[in-house]
């Protein structure tokens, strides 16, 4: 796959709109589990705290896939950077953080507001975080590794929920929202250097 799966001037507002549906997304689900979910949102500076601190571990992840040569990871950076660079390159970092920041809202309140939570109160804890973050999993499944990397990925993030010992939202939609937004720029700096040097050659 070599070409954006989106046209560069659609895709902005395309994933914007995308990622605030997930919003409604989140709300109708937890109308369905009598789940409120932004319930466990609590603004304290233990959460941000944890939250940026959180990030760091994911983007040390992300810059260490960088560095494999195995050819399914390949895969994956490639996949990436061709469906997202031509869509991302043209934006200013603020648009990324807009994007990144409504990812990791949207994406939070469903997975980790409503859907392990619904989970957790019909078959334990556990359960709830393995059996939601496989869906997370399989909603990211642009390959079959990336698939697996996504449901590990979300399973950090819903163990982040009880960091400090306290539920709290805020944590995992931090750490989701900064690690996009890192991720966005990473790939948006690659392809931009990709550009400059086919013109260049």
């Amino acid at each position: 796959m070599d070409k954006s799966l989106f046209k560069t001037t659609d895709f902005f507002k395309s994933a914007c709109y995308f990622e605030a549906a997930l919003i409604l997304v989140a709300i109708v689900l937890g109308q369905i589990a009598d789940i409120n979910p932004f319930a466990n949102i609590v603004f304290s500076e233990s959460a941000l705290s944890y939250g940026v601190l959180g990030t760091i571990p994911l983007f040390l992840m992300f810059l260490g896939m960088e560095q494999f040569q195995a050819k399914s990871v390949s895969h994956i950076r490639k996949l990436l950077l061709n469906t997202l660079g031509p869509g991302l390159h043209q934006y200013h970092w603020t648009d990324l953080f807009l994007l990144a920041a409504l990812a990791g809202v949207s994406e939070e309140l469903v997975f980790r507001g409503v859907i392990q939570p619904w989970i957790e109160n019909s078959w334990g804890l556990a359960t709830g975080l393995i059996v939601s973050n496989i869906l997370f999993g399989l909603v990211h499944a642009v390959t079959p590794l990336y698939a697996v990397l996504a449901a590990l990925v979300g399973i950090y993030l819903g163990l982040s929920l009880d960091y400090g010992g306290e539920r709290n939202l805020l944590t995992p939609i931090i750490i989701h929202s900064f690690y996009d937004l890192l991720a966005f720029v990473a790939l948006m700096r690659v392809y931009r250097a990709s550009l400059n040097s086919s013109n260049i050659n």
